[in-house]
């Protein structure tokens, strides 16, 4: 009597991080060609001529959005990536900002090539739903610290989910339907909700670096500012937020250098944090040489370039306020 043999089942060990990665990828490809080839700057909108000084204002203005949607985009894609790799993906949702962030850069790259000053549905379905993604991240996180022992303590801000990193989502995808609004505006009088358009977004600009410096902060007052640079990314901010404000109630002709250079200063202040967080890995047990482990737990290395996103959207701001023929 043979003796029976159970079968060889040969299974591939695939790391789930591996899958996601290929699935955010796809999924950005796949947004890439469905918002189409970028078209060249001479063809006109929907019939109407406008002067091509104005279209060019509208489409350079437009494109800095994209590139700060990017920036943002970016940032939210790596630095999510590596908090919910800590926390193990234990809950589903925790895949979703890696997917929406990746078709989000997309998008925006996508924009950012297109000199047309026409808008795109698919990019400004695709901005308006990270937008909407980022919120009810943002709600999600909320839960997570008020479920805890103690509620809204100090303590539960400081190590559960940080509450207001998903807002930066939502301020890639605000950014990037913005510059789809802008494509369509009336190059001579560009609007935002009835306003004018520079000056509407100045201010909501300076919002948004508001509420970035306040998550910054939270995390700062955690490290006890236990390093002098520490204290840039809560004080200069403010300042070019309040510079921008400045800059949208001023009259029409204006010199906007002070507002220009405030922009300028906190993108830098973005890339340079990198290099800042990079130094908190390196001082870490093992250094760089455990950088499986201090990547995770050390400084989160994709954070500041959010604020070089947001400046960015400052700086577009202050190109169609410069344009603007019309008063607040």
């Amino acid at each position: 009597m043979k003796r029976r043999v159970a079968p060889v089942r040969v299974e591939a060990a695939v790391h789930p991080v591996v899958v996601l990665a290929a699935t955010a990828v796809a999924a950005g490809i796949l947004t890439w060609f469905a918002a189409g080839r970028s078209k060249p700057l001479t063809r006109a909108t929907e019939g109407r001529r406008f002067s091509p000084r104005g279209r060019a204002v509208t489409a350079s203005a437009a494109q800095r959005l994209n590139h700060a949607s990017t920036m943002l985009a970016a940032s939210v894609l790596f630095d999510s990536g590596l908090e919910h790799y800590r926390g193990q993906f234990f809950n589903r949702a925790m895949y979703t900002p890696i997917v929406m962030s990746s078709i989000t850069l997309a998008s925006s790259l996508h924009g950012a090539g297109d000199t047309d000053p026409g808008s795109s549905r698919v990019r400004h379905g695709v901005q308006a739903l990270a937008g909407l993604t980022g919120l009810i991240g943002f709600g999600f996180h909320t839960y997570n610290v008020g479920k805890r022992e103690g509620g809204y303590s100090f303590q539960n801000l400081f190590y559960s989910a940080p509450i207001g990193a998903p807002m930066a989502l939502t301020l890639a995808g605000v950014l990037g339907v913005v510059a789809e609004r802008v494509r369509d505006a009336d190059p001579d009088e560009p609007r935002l909700g009835g306003l004018p358009a520079g000056r509407s977004l100045a201010v909501a600009t300076a919002g948004m670096l508001a509420g970035t410096t306040l998550e910054a902060g939270l995390l700062h007052f955690r490290g006890a500012f236990q390093n002098p640079a520490m204290f840039v990314p809560v004080t200069l901010p403010p300042l070019a937020a309040v510079l921008l404000v400045r800059a949208a109630t001023k009259p029409e002709g204006a010199n906007q250098a002070g507002a220009k250079w405030g922009m300028w200063a906190v993108s830098a202040m973005g890339v340079g944090g990198v290099a800042f967080h990079a130094y908190g890995v390196a001082r870490m047990m093992g250094g760089w040489a455990n950088w499986r482990q201090n990547l995770i737990d050390g400084p989160p290395l994709p954070a500041p370039p959010s604020f070089s996103g947001v400046a960015l959207g400052g700086l577009a701001a202050l190109e169609l306020i410069e344009r603007s023929r019309i008063r607040f």
